[in-house]
């Protein structure tokens, strides 16, 4: 087979708090691209001196597992100053995977992301942010229990367990300490969804306008307090189930919300929007994974392509790629830069 002339670096972080895209994923995307494109190789960027040599060998695309980089390793991911690599390989004239710094930034902090889709009229239930080792105890707060708490900033059920979902304020200081402490990071306190939750993959159309919008149910093992939770322990042994969303009114509607998220969140390209419904089957936002699980048979997105589309692993990775490269040679041209939503501490 002709490869087609094109190089191309999937870029990945020797650091595991980077990382959007795991090893798992980046090796599995490298070997396909292999058999496609004259040259290809799996990058490691991990601070800006990496990022420069990898503008100065010039690829034809960055495959993107790597929203930002720190100035400050010891900072890591609350380093105020960090570089955003979609942003920077934009002002080089180079092109990348999906989404732009102004989506990342947004999907990086749930917080500001359901603020975003909060003043884009959209729903998602109401939440503040207890600060980074602050303990906090709302006399005054408007929520009502039970509610649920995970980090403001991890990906991958980080953080989510079956003391999740917190009763009482001691169980909720005991969580919100529990975050802080393991991962230094705030956390979202918001309401508890009782409703059947899912994920919806978004995949940009080729041969029209518009995007694929591909919803599947996922149903976790019922815990030992008779919740079912997408913890990071069920989403790491892939033992949900995967169900084909039937209802055309469900599947309307929880669609019509995904879609909307993903425009409102300014993503590009391709993406995963988590949705959960409440307890009057309302769906609610939850969260954005703009570099989502890229390994066959593996995560909802590949599994939403094939189950919602017929779309193949194969077929999946190259439609992404040939999304980037009609990027190539843009220089700049990516969303201004994300401006102030506000309020995000409060309960909306």
């Amino acid at each position: 087979m002709i490869k087609i002339n094109k190089t191309i670096e999937v870029v990945r972080s020797s650091s595991a708090l980077l990382n959007s895209l795991t090893l798992v994923s980046a090796k599995a995307v490298t070997a396909l691209l292999q058999q496609h494109y004259a040259r290809v190789s799996m990058t490691d960027v991990s601070t800006p001196a990496d990022l420069a040599a990898l503008v100065a060998r010039n690829p034809d695309l960055v495959f993107l597992g790597v929203k930002f980089v720190p100035t400050d390793v010891e900072l890591g991911m609350n380093d105020p100053h960090k570089v955003w690599v979609a942003e920077y390989l934009s002002d080089n004239g180079i092109a990348n995977t999906g989404s732009n710094q102004y989506a990342h930034e947004l999907e990086l902090d749930k917080s500001l992301a359901k603020q975003r889709v909060y003043a884009a009229g959209l729903a998602t239930s109401p939440f503040y942010v207890a600060k980074y080792d602050v303990v906090q105890y709302k006399s005054d707060m408007v929520l009502q229990f039970p509610l649920f708490v995970k980090p403001t900033n991890r990906g991958g059920g980080a953080g989510i367990d079956a003391r999740s979902v917190v009763n009482t304020r001691t169980e909720l200081a005991a969580k919100v300490q529990s975050i802080s402490s393991i991962y230094q990071a705030d956390s979202l306190v918001e309401q508890y969804l009782s409703g059947r939750e899912f994920s919806v993959a978004i995949l940009k159309k080729e041969d029209k306008p518009g995007y694929a919008v591909m919803p599947l149910e996922l149903i976790a093992p019922m815990n030992e307090d008779g919740a079912r939770i997408l913890s990071a322990q069920v989403k790491c042994d892939d033992t949900e189930r995967v169900v084909e969303v039937t209802d055309i009114v469900l599947r309307a509607k929880v669609t019509k919300l995904a879609m909307s998220v993903f425009t409102a969140l300014g993503a590009r390209d391709y993406g995963r929007i988590d949705i959960r419904l409440d307890s009057k089957g309302i769906p609610q936002f939850l969260e954005a994974n703009l570099i989502p699980s890229l390994i066959a048979g593996y995560g909802s997105f590949p599994k939403a392509c094939m189950l919602n589309l017929g779309l193949a692993y194969e077929p999946m990775i190259l439609r992404i790629v040939r999304l980037g490269l009609m990027r190539q040679g843009n220089r700049g041209q990516d969303a201004p830069e994300l401006d102030s939503v506000g309020g995000v501490l409060q309960a909306v």
